[in-house]
């Protein structure tokens, strides 16, 4: 295939935008919407795009698509806006009020699950204060399924993966707005979203309140589509700039304290230089220099 080159500055600038990096961007998410949707699914779609913003595309627009049977459409749309994540939402009488919840990799599709929608409470039906845009929330999973239980697992790992947000060195306390908790019982998932509220306590540590912000959903696991191992191996290895250096003989107790080994030489003791003590001496060391001392010495003259 001929590479297509940049005809002007512009052009040059997306490319490079787009190219790979050794510190990716965060991740886009693209809302699609199916060709047969109900106003439930639109109005789940809407509440979880304010939730993912400013990383979020979308598209208003119907599309007649089906990502389990063709997932073309969606490549396409990936290569387009340049999102790695989407969120697909349809409605039919074999399964109303449905989600799917993927993530792409080169703009080729890598894995997806179907969520089936059963209670919804908008977030506009909550009075409590709404988060800024483009913070960073806590993610919560209760439930040993999510631990247990292949596809539970691998739904755990696609949320984390999706709400993750930007990388940051340092997190500020006062900057924890929200909390998103993911609870697994009798086969369904309960996610609720809260605000965290700081209020005061008479002292210096303020007293942590939760108050539920919305948008509220009652789910059931449908359908998944779970990429291979090796495939899934190549789209999380990293590069090899970014991987730490080993440091040989350097380890870490269970304290967090850093632990050395060193190797030396094996030492000479005779070549050891140390303090001429008479103590120290030995007596054949001491009788032979005591010897030596009444041969050297003249002889008295009567």
């Amino acid at each position: 295939m001929d590479v297509v080159k940049p005809k002007n500055q512009r052009s040059k600038r997306a490319l490079e935008k787009r190219a790979p990096k050794l510190i990716e961007n965060p991740k886009t998410a693209m809302f699609v919407r199916g060709g047969h949707i109900s106003q439930i699914v639109t109005d789940v779609m809407t509440d979880l795009c304010k939730l993912k913003r400013p990383n979020a595309v979308l598209y208003r627009k119907k599309n007649a698509t089906r990502p389990f049977e063709d997932p073309t459409t969606i490549e396409f749309f990936s290569q387009k806006s340049d999102a790695s994540l989407f969120m697909y939402g349809s409605h039919n009488k074999k399964r109303p009020h449905n989600i799917v919840f993927g993530r792409m990799f080169d703009h080729h599709l890598l894995d997806m699950i179907e969520l089936g929608v059963e209670q919804y409470k908008p977030m506009s039906s909550f009075t409590s204060i709404k988060s800024s845009v483009g913070i960073k929330p806590c993610l919560i999973f209760s439930g040993d399924s999510f631990e247990t239980e292949p596809n539970y697992a691998k739904l755990k790992n696609l949320l984390i993966d999706f709400f993750h947000g930007s990388d940051v060195e340092r997190v500020d306390l006062s900057s924890l707005e929200t909390v998103i908790t993911f609870t697994v019982s009798d086969g369904k998932i309960f996610m609720r979203v809260y605000h965290i509220a700081l209020k005061k306590s008479g002292t210096r540590t303020p007293r942590v309140e939760l108050e539920e912000m919305g948008p509220s959903l009652d789910l059931v696991l449908r359908r998944t589509h779970i990429a291979s191992s090796e495939l899934f191996k190549l789209a999380t290895r990293r590069p090899k700039a970014l991987k730490p250096k080993k440091e040989k003989n350097i380890s870490k107790d269970p304290f967090g304290s850093k632990l050395a080994r060193i190797h030396m030489t094996r030492q000479d003791m005779k070549q050891l230089k140390t303090r001429r003590v008479k103590g120290l001496k030995r007596k054949r060391d001491t009788a032979q220099e005591e010897g030596e001392g009444t041969e050297s010495s003249p002889k008295r003259q009567n």
